[in-house]
């Protein structure tokens, strides 16, 4: 089967409010609830870029870098940046936002690895991701990284 091109490159963003059953004792987000956040986001750029529906079967280390508290935003932009014939490597960053300032504060980061599947749950092959700009091909290479310290 012939694979065309990708049909989008362009990053998914999803916002989402820190609600008070999101938060643990000190009002502030769950981790675990942000990697929810966040791996939802992986998926959604995931089918965007192949059309395809995908599975996560890897996370890596994710770096918590601050608390998100009740009543933020939380932004989380993901973005392809790194192909095999049928897995993707997204890119996650989730950043804070508060409601008086709406500048985001990153908050935790990481790559997400994605299977393409079919209907039966086989792995499927998927279009590949060409960097083409020094921030693309730095991106590639720190997820080929990542990827492979997995293994």
């Amino acid at each position: 089967m012939k694979i065309d091109g990708p049909y989008s490159e362009e990053p998914v963003v999803v916002l989402d409010e820190v609600f008070p059953g999101h938060t643990n004792a000190l009002n502030t987000l769950f981790g675990g609830r942000l990697m929810a956040i966040m791996d939802t986001a992986a998926g959604m750029v995931a089918s965007k870029f192949a059309h395809r529906v995908f599975v996560t079967v890897s996370v890596d280390a994710l770096k918590f870098r601050r608390p998100a508290f009740q009543g933020d935003i939380i932004r989380t932009t993901s973005r392809i940046v790194w192909t095999s014939p049928r897995t993707v490597g997204v890119h996650v960053t989730s950043c804070r936002l508060s409601r008086s300032e709406w500048v985001g504060e990153e908050i935790c980061s990481g790559f997400f690895f994605m299977v393409a599947i079919d209907e039966t749950m086989k792995p499927v092959q998927i279009p590949q991701f060409e960097p083409k700009t020094d921030d693309e091909k730095e991106m590639w290479s720190m997820a080929n990284e990542a990827r492979n310290a997995m293994r």
